[in-house]
């Protein structure tokens, strides 16, 4: 167990007995049908879920379980391309629910890995924020329920680097002072797509040219870049190795909160803005289990202390009232509305395009 992965999980389990997580307060209605799917599923004692690391938290999960006897099995993975090879070549039978983000959410739907949503047994999908409930990449929430938001932004070390970054060109302009002090994220959208935003291109450009010349401006950067990861950055800035980093803003404000000299910057000139979902697999064996888990992350009570223990942002207005103002009045916890207008969808692209960039990205990783 890493350093840091040690700290987060102390944090989020404090962070659920402050907010006073209570099974009665869930009212978690679990079918009573003993020839339900979730009966059989509980007499085997697990349903398993793939999301991201630390997507799930080990208090609620064990609060499921006391209410359901079904113990829930979670599996991460590392970046959204490698969860979705794995569901797309046969490897993610065993998973009821996953947690894509929004783009990838659209590309499981063209594919067919979901299964339609039977909206009579979702308790809370009135409580979702009215801007979520047409999301582009799944009108109507057929298949997907709209998780947590968040952007994708710049956290450094205020102790080491006295000036704050305030944009991605920021990158650009600290590369001497920072060779290999540097990491990005291990996620070749996110990383062509701020440069390409950077160079006054969409993130969702497919102009030959324009990608190409993300790419060049990439290699200009590398000798800074000691690494491309979505989660192994937070030890390393903890530690001192590296001075600045790509995040997620969720994982970024989880880490900064214990460590208050590690600060967190949106992009003054825009960055992308996402949201992960809940989905059901058409191969889910558990699919009424999966449908009582979704319901039980959705309580008003369970979303709120994530979003407290977390640092994304919320989507749930119901828990709203139950969120601190010191979380609400955090300006790195939700961009103004000025930069918000600047902030871009990661889409999905043509096949021709998405080969073109994994080339690129595969490249710029290897020199």
């Amino acid at each position: 167990m890493s350093f840091f992965r040690m700290k987060r999980r102390q944090f989020l389990h404090s962070s659920y007995f402050l907010t006073g997580l209570g099974l009665s307060a869930c009212g978690l209605a679990v079918s009573s049908s003993k020839e339900s799917l979730a009966y059989k599923v509980a007499t085997r004692g697990k349903m398993k879920v793939y999301a991201w690391e630390n997507y799930v938290n080990h208090q609620v999960s064990e609060e499921f379980t006391k209410a359901t006897s079904i113990k829930l099995i979670v599996d991460t993975y590392p970046d959204q391309e490698t969860m979705l090879a794995k569901i797309e070549g046969g490897g993610g039978a065993g998973y009821s629910v996953v947690y894509p983000r929004d783009y990838i959410t659209k590309q499981m739907i063209d594919i067919g890995l979901l299964e339609p949503l039977d909206k009579s047994k979702l308790t809370a999908i009135a409580d979702i924020a009215e801007n979520f409930t047409q999301p582009y990449y799944d009108p109507d929430n057929t298949y997907s329920i709209p998780y947590v938001w968040g952007t994708t932004g710049i956290i450094y070390n205020s102790t080491a680097l006295k000036t704050a970054p305030t944009n991605w060109q920021s990158l650009w302009d600290l590369k001497d002072q920072l060779k290999n002090r540097i990491s990005l994220l291990g996620d070749g959208r996110e990383v062509i797509g701020m440069t390409l935003h950077t160079l006054g291109y969409s993130y969702n450009s497919r102009n030959e040219a324009q990608i190409k010349a993300a790419y060049k401006k990439l290699r200009e950067l590398k000798s800074a870049v000691t690494a491309f990861t979505s989660h192994e950055w937070q030890e390393k800035l903890v530690k001192g190795e590296l001075v600045l980093s790509m995040a997620y803003s969720g994982d970024a404000l989880a880490v900064s909160s214990q460590y208050p000299n590690l600060k967190y910057v949106i992009p003054q000139s825009g960055t992308s803005l996402w949201n992960s979902t809940m989905v059901i697999l058409k191969t889910a064996p558990a699919k009424e289990a999966a449908y009582d888990w979704i319901n039980f992350s959705l309580k008003a009570e369970n979303s709120a202390s994530v979003i407290e223990a977390s640092g994304f942002g919320n989507l749930n207005k119901a828990a709203t009232p139950l969120i601190s103002d010191k979380i609400k009045n955090k300006p790195d916890w939700a961009p103004s509305k000025e930069v918000l207008a600047k902030c871009e969808r990661i889409q999905p692209l043509d096949d021709a395009t998405q080969t073109l960039l994994n080339e690129y990205w595969f490249r710029l990783k290897s020199v």
